[in-house]
């Protein structure tokens, strides 16, 4: 039998998916060994036991100042700004990409506009974002929007003009308006469309949130990194990022699970 038409049993497919987390646990292990062992003041790879107790302290234990558990608070704050900013291009993207998709001056005007948008670099226009909006939550938001509506829009646009025309043409002939046909027709075909953009933008949105809170904030996932880096505190930095990829995991098997239920019609047919 052919390799391509073997096919992985369930606990075969949990061992191969454990596979490569445990190697990347034993490469980090074997790499800290080595390096303690060389020099044990050494803080660029600390131990996984150096590692585990900075996460308990960082989750648990307040600040001696101001009382309150940073984490906490870094989290609550930058999910704040990500799913603001996620959901409101979201929104933008559907509107948009129905607009265009169905409507040919809304593509003869926006089409253009929004491939070009798209090749702007979005970390570029950070500098003039902080001008115009400010240091606050609101600039932070905005970078997010710009830097991953263009894609989602473009996109959508594009499964909305790949609806095959009989289905346009026969809600046309029972007397549907536009606005009947974009929320009856290609809408339930591009909400399972839309929700797996948005499982592919978050990774560009977290990019886009860490680099904003680095420059400027003063409570935040990035911005905790970058103030910890002066002192090299490595077993904190490991700490907050394998608590953001944790996040976003859950936050991508959250929307997976949302997109399952929903259109199970859809998870049929993939």
């Amino acid at each position: 039998m052919r390799l391509i038409n073997h096919i992985p049993g369930r606990p075969g497919s949990v061992i191969l998916a454990a596979l490569p987390f445990v190697a990347l646990l034993v490469a980090y292990s074997v790499a800290s060994d080595l390096r303690l062992e060389a020099n044990p003041q050494d803080k660029l790879l600390p131990a996984p036991g150096t590692i585990l107790e900075t996460a308990q302290r960082l989750f648990t234990e307040p600040d001696k100042r101001s009382k309150e558990i940073l984490l906490w608070n870094d989290t609550f704050a930058s999910l704040a700004r990500l799913l603001g900013g996620v959901g409101i291009s979201a929104l933008l993207s559907l509107l948009l990409g129905l607009a265009i998709g169905l409507l040919p001056y809304a593509r003869s005007a926006l089409s253009s506009f929004i491939a070009v948008l798209s090749m702007v670099p979005p970390l570029a226009l950070l500098p003039i974002l902080f001008i115009m909006f400010g240091l606050g939550e609101l600039s932070k938001v905005v970078l997010i929007i710009i830097g991953i509506t263009p894609f989602m829009t473009r996109d959508l646009a594009q499964r909305v003009m790949e609806i095959p025309k009989e289905q346009i043409v026969k809600a046309q002939t029972l007397g549907a308006s536009s606005a009947v046909i974009a929320l009856r027709v290609a809408l339930p075909q591009i909400l399972p469309r839309l929700i797996s953009n948005v499982r592919l933008s978050l990774g560009s949105a977290w990019l886009f949130l860490i680099a904003a809170e680095a420059v400027a904030s003063n409570v935040g996932l990035g911005y905790r990194i970058f103030l910890v880096r002066r002192y090299l505190a490595m077993d904190v930095i490991l700490t907050y990022v394998i608590w953001i990829t944790l996040l976003a995991f859950v936050i991508d098997w959250l929307l997976k699970t949302l997109s399952r239920r929903a259109f199970p019609w859809m998870e049929a047919g993939l």
